[in-house]
């Protein structure tokens, strides 16, 4: 199988580079820590009734009163906060995707508007989850609740967390929570509902207006996956419950067949696929991900990736942008409405090759 970059990594993208950027990834420790006594940036009005219990892979968790030491893992649920108007008090460090300050510039963006950028006094400390689960940098900053709706939380994790603080883990499969459905269980979680409703309610609507620009994606069948050159196994196309198809889908574009007939179980996010095989690909649209810029030429001279359909049709989308694959692959309501001025373009053009234009 094509190498794939740990789930906790996200990105099951694949090449001799990827897994060098992997390894680094993997090999940073290094971590920021504040004082656990520091006030978080944003004061919550008690709006909402406590306690609430939120139900989810390992159980039920129960939060007696309205969280006001929030501390995230793992991505999304930190954009969640925020864009919900909570400052957490800790987040993980971006170290996939990142700008040099270990953040995204959806991310950063919103926690300048609240007076939070990373560099203020009220920014949230960063840890690093390079290796894991960050235990005692977490315990360092008391929290009260520990977020975790969209996350690849295993049960040894979740109890560990869980004498720090009450978890929210995610409803069902690890990475497999829909951004809707992510900021509904924060929004919960943090007395924040009504907020979280409106959230979801803006961030669509932008989403559909950006969208409505591009007329000729609707109804074009697509395959997500990645490719890797000049390997026998070199193909991994990813599954309606992941969070990348799940998204096209949801913007009017349909899941190619061949996937669909393909998938054998409804909790496999991806499907391994014998390059051999790779004409068998039949979409309108290739979506991939690629290390450098050279990758996709290589992809479209591989005698046998060559052959995938939307390959030779040229509606191959092949962007070597590692921010740009992360606000897609864990999007948020930040990361979307950032992306789509870059990701459209990209899509527009790729179905006026499929339809010949």
């Amino acid at each position: 199988m094509a190498s794939l970059l740990p789930r906790r990594a996200l990105l099951k993208t694949a090449g001799t580079a990827t897994a060098a950027l992997a390894a680094v990834a993997l090999s940073l420790t290094g971590c920021s820590t504040g004082p656990a006594t520091s006030t978080p940036a944003t004061e919550q009005a008690e709006t909402a009734a406590f306690p609430v219990t939120i139900k989810h892979a390992f159980g039920e968790t129960t939060i007696k009163e309205q969280p006001k030491r929030v501390v995230t893992i793992s991505w999304v649920n930190d954009d969640v906060a925020i864009a919900l108007g909570v400052v957490p008090v800790g987040v993980p460090k971006n170290e996939w995707g990142n700008n040099d300050k270990g953040s995204t510039p959806w991310k950063d963006a919103a926690l300048e508007k609240l007076g939070a950028g990373f560099g203020s006094d009220k920014a949230p400390v960063q840890f690093s989850e390079a290796d894991g689960i960050n235990f005692t940098e977490i315990a360092k900053l008391n929290p009260d609740v520990i977020l975790g709706a969209y996350s690849g939380l295993e049960e040894a994790d979740y109890k560990k967390l869980s004498e720090i603080a009450p978890v929210v883990a995610y409803p069902e499969l690890a990475y497999g929570t829909p951004w809707q459905e992510s900021t509904t269980i924060i929004g919960k979680a943090l007395g924040k509902e009504a907020e979280a409703k409106k959230l979801i309610e803006d961030t669509e609507a932008t989403v559909k207006d950006k969208v409505s620009k591009y007329p000729q994606i609707k109804d074009k069948t697509f395959i997500y996956g990645n490719l890797e050159p000049a390997k026998g196994d070199g193909v991994n196309v990813y599954t309606a419950i992941d969070n990348r198809p799940r998204f096209l889908s949801e913007i009017g574009m349909k899941l190619a067949p061949v996937v669909e007939q393909n998938t054998k179980t409804n909790k496999d996010f991806f499907i391994p696929w014998s390059a051999e095989k790779a004409n068998e690909l039949e979409s309108d649209v290739f979506v991939t991900w690629v290390p450098e810029a050279a990758t996709a030429d290589a992809i479209k001279a591989d005698p046998l990736l060559g052959q995938i359909p939307a390959v030779k049709s040229g509606a191959l989308v092949a962007d070597a942008d590692q921010t740009l694959t992360l606000s897609i692959s864990a999007s948020s309501p930040l990361s979307l409405p950032w992306a789509l001025d870059t990701f459209l373009p990209q899509l527009g053009s790729a179905a006026d090759k499929a339809a010949g234009k």
